[in-house]
């Protein structure tokens, strides 16, 4: 399986606690099936909060496995960007979408299921299910 294309995750908050937190949650909740490439993409370079057009690429390039890259983010000026990275059309890796879905739940469920190997499509597709998801 260690050869097997898997969709990478990035997750980008306002802040890197949150985003790592979230990254971890999701993570530990996929259980011990194949691991996702996931990463955080949270705060500023100087650790402040706000959103990093640097670190969003950086961790895009590095859950990169050819089966393209969702992209779940917090609030708006990280959706902005997202979608800043994507007009530039090489700042990202090819196949990377920016996924409209709830950041917590979206990402969890993103994680479950690319780590069944599902594509970006169907991932995307889990992620924005989550919208769905009532609690009460």
């Amino acid at each position: 399986m260690s050869d097997e294309k898997l969709v990478g995750i990035v997750l980008v908050s306002h802040s890197a606690r949150v985003a790592e937190s979230v990254a971890e949650l999701a993570q530990g909740l996929a259980g011990g099936g194949t691991a996702v490439p996931v990463a955080p993409a949270g705060g500023t370079e100087g650790g402040g909060l706000g959103t990093s057009a640097e670190l969003i690429a950086a961790a895009a390039a590095s859950v990169d496995r050819g089966a393209g890259v969702a992209v779940l983010t917090d609030l708006g000026s990280a959706v902005l960007t997202v979608k800043a990275l994507l007009a530039e059309g090489d700042e990202l890796p090819a196949g990377t979408r920016l996924v409209d879905a709830p950041f917590v739940e979206g990402a969890v469920a993103a994680v479950v299921t690319a780590s069944t190997g599902a594509d970006l499509a169907a991932v995307e597709a889990a992620a924005t299910e989550a919208y769905g998801y009532r609690k009460v």
